[in-house]
């Protein structure tokens, strides 16, 4: 079994990124800009927002966190959004999910300017990334794509089980696995929470990447040996051996089904790390005014 390691990862990225900066610089261009949007005040989207930030800050990028009350009115913060479009200086916006309930997510992601949408949820990127046109990819699936590749894993020919069919990470990566390139060519099948005799997909893939959002879902009776899985779950569940009661899990069973596993994604340190590095690859490329996606490989 060999892990995957994206906190690794990330910190090869950023180094590469950070000497691309400062090319940039010396030029006599300004450093790539990345505008953060928070609403409220979640613990989870907190600490998010501050690893975004810190890494922006490792490798020479300007960054902003605009922080704004739960009751703010959809108005308002379309009105902002637009307002960022329209500024020069900001390469990148994203709007760090969830939202309150009083707003809409899909009006909120679509307001942003697809050429500064480098979490990669604008309709046009998305419709783009279908049609094998260059794009900035969705964060979280351009990290996995990334992760596969850095690790040289052979995905040709191989059936790939995507559990879980968000507009984020589900269904844009089983588009992604099945693309005719390096990281592609595999067989993918889409299931979800409504999906029957699950079980008999899970012993049957030879990768299995789990965005389904339920704590432990996968267990080694699930899967077959040496299958590759990619964990995109991340949940804070009580613990009494850590200090803080709480520790992060995935929606593996990491301790149950790594003997059974050729390649895991722990968590945390996995995905995650992986979609960060994605963020600040399109606000790199957005800075130089540059379209670029793993689709162009």
């Amino acid at each position: 079994m060999k892990i995957l390691d994206g906190r690794l990862l990330l910190e090869k990225v950023k180094k590469e990124i950070a000497l691309e900066t400062l090319k940039l610089i010396k030029k006599n261009n300004r450093p790539p800009h990345l505008t953060a949007i928070l609403i409220g005040n979640n613990p989870a989207s907190e600490t998010y927002v501050s690893a975004k930030v810190k890494s922006c800050k490792d490798i020479g990028f300007d960054s902003t966190v605009i922080r704004y009350p739960k009751e703010i009115k959809q108005g308002e913060l379309v009105s902002k959004i637009l307002d960022l479009n329209s500024d020069a200086s900001v390469d990148g916006i994203i709007v760090q999910l969830p939202l309150p309930s009083h707003i809409d997510e899909s009006l909120i992601t679509h307001s942003i300017c697809h050429t500064k949408d480098v979490d990669g949820f604008h309709p046009i990127n998305i419709g783009r990334m279908v049609l094998g046109l260059p794009c900035y990819l969705p964060a979280t699936p351009f990290g996995i794509i990334s992760l596969l590749s850095e690790y040289k894993i052979n995905t040709e020919g191989k059936k790939c089980l995507v559990i879980g069919r968000s507009n984020i990470v589900g269904t844009p990566i089983s588009i992604l696995m099945s693309r005719n390139k390096t990281i592609g060519n595999a067989t993918v099948t889409l299931a979800h929470s409504k999906t029957k005799n699950i079980n008999l997909l899970t012993k049957d893939a030879d990768i299995i990447i789990l965005a389904l959002g339920f704590p432990h879902y996968l267990k080694s009776n699930m899967i077959k040996k040496n299958v590759i899985i990619i964990d995109v779950g991340i949940h804070r569940i009580k613990s009494n051996k850590t200090k803080s009661g709480y520790k992060l899990v995935g929606d593996a069973d990491f301790e149950d089904v790594k003997g059974n596993s050729s390649y895991i994604t722990p968590v945390p340190g996995g995905v995650g790390p992986m979609t960060i590095a994605s963020l600040l690859k399109n606000t790199l490329y957005s800075a130089k005014k540059v379209i670029y996606s793993h689709l162009n490989e």
